[in-house]
C-alpha cells in the first residue's frame, strides 16, 4: 500500500506528495479544459504512467535476462474524446530500445511491457497501442 496526499492549491493546481518518499508534483487543468496548461494535467500523468511502467517493466525483466536497456526511450500520445463524456480516447505509445537487444529477447520484452500494471489498468475503451523500434 501506498499513500499519496492530494491539496488543491487554486486556479485549477493541485500539489500532489508520494507520502513514502516526500516526492512533489503540481498538476493544472489543461488548456482546453479551462486550465493554463502550466504543468502535467492529471490525464497528461496517466500517459506519463504508462510510458514509465512500460520502461520499467521492460526493465525488470531485462535485468533478470542481463540485458542493458540503458538509453531505451518511450513517448506517448494522448488524445482526449468527448463523447460520451470527456475522457482519454487513446495513449500510443512509441518505445525505442537500444539495438544490442538480442533479437531473441525482443519477444519476451514486448510481451513484458503489454502487461505492464498501468497498461493492464487501463479501461478497455481506451486505445494503448504500443509500438517498439530498435536502434
Amino acid at each position: 500500500m501506498v499513500k499519496m496526499q492530494v491539496i488543491y492549491s487554486g486556479g485549477l493546481h493541485c500539489e500532489l506528495t508520494h507520502e513514502p518518499s516526500g516526492s512533489r508534483i503540481e498538476t493544472d487543468a489543461p488548456k482546453d479544459n479551462l486550465g493554463k496548461g502550466e504543468r502535467f494535467s492529471p490525464t497528461d500523468l496517466v500517459g506519463a504512467a504508462l510510458a514509465s511502467c512500460v520502461l520499467t517493466t521492460m526493465a525488470i525483466v531485462a535485468e533478470r535476462d542481463k540485458i542493458s536497456l540503458l538509453g531505451a526511450k518511450a513517448s506517448v500520445v494522448k488524445e482526449m474524446v468527448t463523447t460520451p463524456t470527456r475522457r482519454i480516447g487513446s495513449l500510443a505509445v512509441e518505445v525505442t530500445l537500444p539495438k544490442t537487444v538480442p533479437v531473441a529477447s525482443r519477444e519476451k520484452l514486448e510481451r513484458a511491457a503489454h502487461l505492464c500494471p498501468v497498461h493492464q489498468s487501463l479501461h478497455p475503451d481506451v486505445q494503448a497501442p504500443l509500438v517498439f523500434s530498435y536502434v
